[in-house]
């Protein structure tokens, strides 16, 4: 009797096996090294290194990856590289209305590195002169620039300071050569994220006292290309014994997407022609990011951070399930229609169309998109989706808007937690164990607010005030800059810990009508 494969017996995905069973696939072995990646996260893998997958096999261009571990708590490198880069993309969704799969084993990285034990191999690639683009995705906490030593010999713990030592050891290989100079293409949802990210390597450069002439090839040989990305991409299955029966190989980077996919990169024209995805039928558009980040930023985006923690708190574990709520699928359609579209710039028309279609995505029921994941980074991700949106509203003298008040106050409540390391919330929610990374000032502020919460509504009205005065979250003083979201904020937390959230939600709606 056939014994049937599972993640016991099955044969695991590597070089070995595409050889053997994808002979066709293996031939991007041969192509040199052309991208370094900080990050090695299930977005990256779903999009950008799915994209240079694709871009490899139109014959169009020909490069493989050197992807870079982020933080000394990252576990995918050694995986990445016992599979020898490789890993499965399954890209789900409806097409043309039917239900529609696509399964394919991506081979764009070659290898994966830790800085914080192999430096000195990250340096190397930095003396390699094919690697010509930087691509990154540290989530909008990675793009910060903490004050750190720079010791040539040591990685520095954050992005910006690892990206400046590697363009500080590539200016001194090729002793400050024009042509030395790297396209950088951050993938960070932070508004002119390449802007943001030139400005904090020149700020490490100059904390370090680095040399003036090697700050001034950072800004006029390397291009800082702003950008903006859009995939659902969900991670790892569920059950991964029927996937080893489905694809007849074990992949601990088994990868889920959805099917739609957009890239826009501003500085576009030069780069079209250098790295020309366009020509591989992705959807790709070039200098047009202003317009598309606005709305994706604040539709899809904005709207995930507005339900993450009602939705945890309520015990929903994914997006698609939460569509399936009735509760919170009203809180999504209200909030977009009620309070996020009314303060955007944009045709009516194209606001209501990328709404529909973003409500749409987050109902496809073959997509397991699981809030604990969209929830990490929970309030810097508040503060970049849809701070501004409370800020416009006040500008216009039409108050405070009730749900983004409300998502607010659920964002404080479900930060009541014990920080078990720096950086790392431990949340246990209807039985469920959750850790949810956040900058480390941030988590240690909200573990002491809540530490000294003495049970009482006045109480809570203390910890929401002294919580929306924190300038190092907000980058502001939000009891100063929006008056009287301080109260309603405190209002909306005292019936979510006295009621759940779910009936605040509810007696909110009672409210309202």
């Amino acid at each position: 009797m056939k014994r049937e494969k599972t993640a016991n017996h099955a044969p695991r995905l590597n070089r070995e096996w595409i050889r053997e069973h994808r002979p066709a696939d293996a031939a991007v072995e041969q192509a040199p090294e052309r991208i370094v990646q900080f990050g090695e996260g299930r977005f990256l893998r779903g999009f950008f290194d799915w994209m240079i997958h694709r871009l490899n096999q139109s014959g169009h261009w020909q490069g493989g990856i050197v992807s870079i571990q982020p933080t000394p708590r990252g576990k995918i490198v050694p995986v990445l590289n016992a599979q020898d880069g490789l890993y499965t993309v399954v890209l789900e969704g409806l097409r043309e209305g039917k239900p529609t799969r696509e399964v394919e084993v991506v081979s764009s990285i070659r290898r994966g590195l830790n800085p914080y034990v192999e430096w000195d191999q990250v340096l190397k690639v930095a003396e390699q002169p094919e690697i010509q683009w930087v691509v990154s995705n540290t989530t909008e906490a990675g793009l910060t620039y903490p004050s750190e030593e720079y010791s040539p010999d040591t990685a520095p713990l954050s992005f910006p300071g690892k990206l400046t030592a590697f363009l500080y050891r590539r200016y001194q290989y090729f002793s400050g050569a024009p042509a030395a100079g790297m396209w950088i293409l951050p993938c960070e949802l932070v508004e002119n994220n390449g802007d943001v990210l030139k400005e904090l390597v020149l700020k490490a450069a100059a904390d370090w006292n680095l040399p003036q002439a090697f700050r001034e090839w950072v800004g006029e040989a390397n291009a800082f290309c702003n950008t903006l990305v859009d995939r659902i991409v969900t991670g790892s299955p569920g059950n991964p014994d029927e996937w080893v029966e489905e694809l007849g190989y074990e992949d601990q980077l088994l990868t889920l997407a959805e099917l739609y996919h957009f890239f826009a990169v501003e500085n576009g024209k030069d780069l079209k022609e250098h790295l020309p995805l366009d020509r591989a039928g992705l959807q790709v558009r070039w200098g047009e990011v202003d317009r598309y980040r606005e709305l994706k930023l604040r539709i899809l985006n904005g709207t995930h951070t507005l339900l993450f923690a009602p939705a945890l708190l309520s015990g929903c574990d994914t997006v698609s399930r939460a569509m399936e709520t009735d509760w919170l699928q009203r809180m999504a359609k209200r909030a977009l229609q009620r309070e996020i579209l009314p303060v955007l710039e944009a045709e009516e028309s194209e606001k209501q169309r990328f709404a529909a279609d973003v409500l749409e995505r987050f109902a496809n029921p073959q997509l397991h998109h699981h809030w604990v994941d969209i929830g990490q980074n929970g309030a810097s991700k508040y503060r970049s989706r849809l701070l501004e949106l409370l800020k416009r509203w006040h500008a216009s003298d039409r108050g405070v808007p009730t749900l983004l008040a409300f998502s607010l106050a659920a964002l404080i409540r479900f930060y009541k937690g014990e920080m078990v390391e720096a950086g790392i919330l431990r949340r246990v929610l209807h039985g469920r164990e959750h850790l949810m990374r956040e900058t480390p000032e941030t988590l240690a502020f909200f573990v002491e607010v809540w530490r000294e919460w003495d049970g009482s509504p006045a109480g809570l009205r203390q910890l929401t005030a002294k919580t929306l005065q924190n300038e190092g979250i907000w980058g502001e003083n939000l009891c100063l800059s929006i008056p009287r979201l301080d109260a309603q904020v405190a209002l909306h937390l005292q019936q979510i810990v006295e009621q759940g959230v779910e009936r605040a939600f509810a007696r909110l709606m009672e409210d309202e009508t």
